[in-house]
């Protein structure tokens, strides 16, 4: 049996907002209780989106700001421990890359510390509440 095929496109909110959108929902809303009106944030037209497909199926997202900050990365329950997550994030910094970035930065749910750690990110600050989950800022310096 072949392994599935991952795939991570990049693309607007106009392009990409129903199955990024629809993903966000699953995991942030309904899975953690994030209210509505903090997930829909209204920066989502200033963003570059990012998709992961498994076999053409949406299964997660991510978004660059236009500052560099990486967020509202969420991958589908039954997709997860597949390295879809690193696969978004390893996109996420080639794009901020590109766009001439000298850093990314994201606010990390303490749970997931170590694994933005393995992608170099460093924490800084204290943690702080967000949406009634605990997080923590942290930030890749890129190098050329």
């Amino acid at each position: 049996m072949n392994e599935p095929t991952l795939h991570i496109e990049r693309g607007d909110w106009q392009r990409l907002g129903p199955p990024a959108g629809d993903i966000r929902r699953r995991v942030f809303i309904d899975e953690q209780a994030v209210p509505e009106d903090e997930e829909w944030d209204g920066r989502d037209p200033e963003c570059l989106h990012l998709l992961a497909r498994l076999d053409g199926t949406p299964v997660g997202t991510a978004r660059l700001l236009p500052d560099g900050h990486v967020g509202r990365v969420a991958v589908l329950p039954d997709a997860r421990g597949r390295g879809i997550g690193l696969a978004l994030m390893r996109e996420a910094i080639r794009a901020a890359r590109d766009q001439g970035h000298a850093h990314v930065e994201l606010a990390a749910q303490t749970q997931a510390l170590d694994f933005y750690r393995r992608l170099g990110f460093e924490a800084y600050g204290g943690t702080f509440l967000d949406a009634g989950i605990l997080h923590r800022n942290m930030r890749l310096v890129l190098s050329d």
